[in-house]
């Protein structure tokens, strides 16, 4: 195995052992001056945690993205007053001198910045961010705000960041909507009803929630989740409206012809599926393990210093944060259809021919009623598809960032990893590989397909958006590493 792959496998198996809440490594011979703390420190511990509060899927990604946009957000502005030119997005912290950009002063400055971002973000966890500064020999109690220092520079930075923050809109505290008394973060506070239920599909050109269990005997009703990321604050743009998707014409089911066929693309789509598209559509549908170890890979296999990783691994995660504004602003105004509903209300009892469910493969006697897809669906409407959206706005920001659209990244899929069809799936060993961030945001907006989550409009408009979204974030990357800010 090379050393690509196998840095790829090696990241892979961190996410399966976090995945299993395992303790983080210690990090108590972090080196300072030649080491990376978001990659060695910090990484290793928010992902447990996020694991922990939810799972990296479809379902949880706008949180996830807050999450990981928001840490980011605060290295980038903590290192910037050790770069010669850069500002900070929420603090304007000076110019060290030249003899203080070091790694060791960015590194402490980076942790410091990520502890108070974190105490706000993930609460419930600050004993494990206490413990990651003292594991690396800092103390967590130092509150200074000195700029002069990489621990004041650091408590400054990421207070800015909290303090911009938590109330955005997203409702990350509990209290918009004027609510006082047993707040519940991140709930809507907009009114956001579905047109239909879970049990009566009203209008089957609209959202259904879809009932979903884990295996275990128990059942929810889906709610549209974070419906209020429409009028959060995005970073890049003041207002998500002019940002429209195509009206998805093939959703409206007074359009029998263009509904019927891309509901039949769908099963077509489930009754060919192949190995590589599942371990395909599973990778894509784990945020974490997709995007943000694809940056880990190109960060590395392209040499670049912390600096340079810092800048990058903010640009990706705002890219694909703005793009979510957009994407669910679009997804409100569409509330378009699932093809799990179209395809009961097209065929209802009537036997189709599609993947029969884990480990059944393609059967053609299934009453389309128990159809479904190969993944989960996710907790909001379908139009457009936010994986496809994240992916393009990812890979158009690393194409900008990184001067080039060669990736390389390859992704070991070991016989019977599946986590879909567990001991069945793939049959035998095989490699995903991505040479391309071209092909890594199609290969990211087919799995939705194949996955069966998503119409095929669905992918060609989140693509659409995604590019736009990337361009902007590295505008406004770019702008704040020069110091020149609108």
């Amino acid at each position: 195995m090379n050393s690509y792959k196998y840095f790829t496998f090696k990241i892979l198996l961190v996410c399966a052992v976090v995945a299993a809440f395992q303790p983080a490594a210690s990090s108590a011979a972090f080196d300072f001056e030649n080491g990376n703390a978001p990659v060695e420190v910090i990484i290793p511990r928010v992902i447990p945690a996020i694991f922990q509060s939810g799972s990296p899927t479809a379902s949880d990604a706008t949180l996830v993205l807050r999450i990981t946009t928001l840490i980011t957000n605060s290295w980038f502005d903590a290192i910037a007053p050790y770069h010669p030119t850069a500002v900070g997005v929420y603090s304007n912290l000076g110019r060290q001198a030249a003899g203080q950009r070091t790694n060791s002063n960015r590194n402490t400055a980076v942790l410091y910045a990520s502890y108070r971002v974190l105490n706000s973000l993930l609460p419930n966890h600050r004993a494990d961010w206490k413990q990651m500064l003292s594991d690396v020999g800092l103390d967590p109690d130092d509150d200074q705000e000195n700029t002069t220092t990489p621990i004041g520079i650091g408590n400054l930075a990421g207070n800015a960041v909290v303090d911009n923050r938590e109330h955005d809109g997203m409702n990350q505290l509990g209290d918009e909507g004027g609510r006082t008394y047993n707040r519940v973060p991140y709930a809507d506070y907009l009114g956001y009803q579905p047109v239909n239920t879970a049990y009566v599909l009203k209008n089957p050109s609209r959202w259904q929630p879809n009932i979903v269990s884990a295996g275990n005997g128990i059942f929810r009703v889906q709610q549209f989740v974070t419906p209020q990321l429409r009028v959060t604050m995005p970073y890049t743009f003041d207002n998500p409206n002019p940002f429209h998707a195509p009206v998805p014409t093939g959703s409206n089911a007074k359009h029998r012809q263009a509904y019927r066929q891309q509901a039949d693309e769908v099963l077509a789509a489930s009754a060919g599926l192949t190995d590589e598209q599942k371990m395909t559509a599973e990778l894509f549908d784990n945020k974490l393990a997709s995007l943000g170890f694809a940056a880990l890979f190109a960060s590395q296999t392209k040499g670049l210093s912390l600096e340079e990783f810092i800048q990058y691994d903010f640009l990706t995660n705002l890219a694909a944060f703005d793009t979510a504004i957009v994407v669910w602003n679009e997804k409100y105004r569409y509330d378009a259809v699932r093809p799990f509903s179209a395809i009961r209300y097209l065929y209802g009892n009537r036997a189709v021919t599609a993947w029969g469910g884990p480990g059944k493969g393609t059967v053609n006697d299934l009453p389309a009623s128990e159809w479904r897809s190969y993944l989960n669906t996710a907790d909001h409407p379908e139009y457009p598809s936010a994986s496809a959206s994240f992916c393009a706005a990812h890979a158009q920001a690393s194409r900008r960032f990184l001067g080039s659209d060669d990736l390389g990244w390859v992704v070991p899929a070991p016989a019977g990893s599946s986590i879909v069809e567990p001991g069945v799936t793939p049959a035998g060993d095989i490699e995903l590989e991505f040479d391309t961030w071209s092909t890594f945001e199609e290969e990211c907006g087919l799995s939705r397909f194949w996955g069966g989550v998503h119409f095929m409009a669905a992918v060609t408009a989140g693509h659409d958006l995604g590019h736009r979204i990337g361009n902007l974030a590295y505008a406004f990357i770019i702008s704040h590493i020069s110091g020149v800010v609108p």
